[in-house]
């Protein structure tokens, strides 16, 4: 598939269009280095679904999650009117994001601040565009694989998302295992609420590495994330367990952009 770009909503609304879909590419999607293969996976895949998606570029903040679970409700109030006075600018209606933290917080806390749009993690929308022949898969040559999935806090518990992700990687040509502790059961993978950005407290393990001990136990050879906070965690883990040659750690839309019919 050749190169193609990416248009902003200013570029679009300027043309006197509309997006069909906004993609939120959140922080950890801009800025982290690892993550920003995710963001790359998820417009490789709406472009071939031929979507007329755009981002907000420059003018998409941070959602304010990271303040508001540190705390500071003030801050993230502030960072939420800054969005949704864009987002309701370009009257947005329909977004995409691959953070499940953008995803609990745009869907779930936007809405009694004035902004209702219907939010779409990237895992249901790639199983929706499956189902719906938009995209097919050629099980990426993952014949004899065994991969396992972790469930994100936010978008498990939080938003009961535990399936979309399941039959996505049921698509591909390899056995889905399960970890000992999933779904509702799932383990943290030590990132979330605000503990990314601080300081370790007293105890005898690190969280992700008690995951990390699940994900060996499994016998995996990839694990498959939906979030780039689990995904930074989650290789931190293997990292530490000098596991990196035989554990792959692979977000959901790494696997099918990977596997796409082009």
């Amino acid at each position: 598939m050749s190169d193609f770009r990416v248009r902003t909503m200013a570029e679009v609304a300027s043309a006197g269009e509309e997006a069909e879909i906004l993609f939120w590419v959140g922080c950890a999607g801009s800025f982290d280095e690892r993550a920003q293969k995710i963001t790359k996976a998820v417009a490789k895949i709406l472009h071939q679904a031929k979507i007329n998606f755009a981002i907000l570029g420059t003018e998409e903040a941070c959602t304010g999650d990271p303040a508001k679970r540190a705390g500071n409700e003030f801050l993230f109030q502030m960072m939420a009117m800054q969005n949704i006075t864009t987002l309701n600018m370009y009257g947005v209606k329909k977004i995409v994001t691959a953070c499940p933290h953008c995803f609990n917080t745009l869907k779930n806390e936007y809405p009694e601040l004035g902004g209702t749009y219907e939010v779409l993690h990237h895992t249901t929308l790639i199983n929706q565009l499956l189902s719906d022949n938009k995209i097919s898969i050629s099980g990426g040559g993952f014949a004899g694989k065994r991969i396992t999935y972790h469930d994100s806090c936010y978008l498990g518990r939080a938003n009961d998302i535990y399936e979309a992700p399941r039959e996505v990687i049921q698509k591909l040509d390899a056995a889905l295992v399960e970890m000992k502790r999933s779904k509702a059961n799932g383990l943290c993978c030590g990132a979330g609420g605000a503990q990314m950005f601080k300081d370790a407290e007293k105890g005898n393990k690190e969280v992700n590495l008690e995951r990390a001990d699940d994900m060996l136990e499994s016998n995996a050879n990839i694990v498959a994330a939906a979030c780039p906070f689990c995904m930074t965690m989650l290789r931190d883990g293997v990292k530490h367990h000098n596991k990196e040659a035989e554990i792959e750690v692979k977000d959901i839309a790494e696997l099918v952009a990977g596997a796409l019919d082009l």
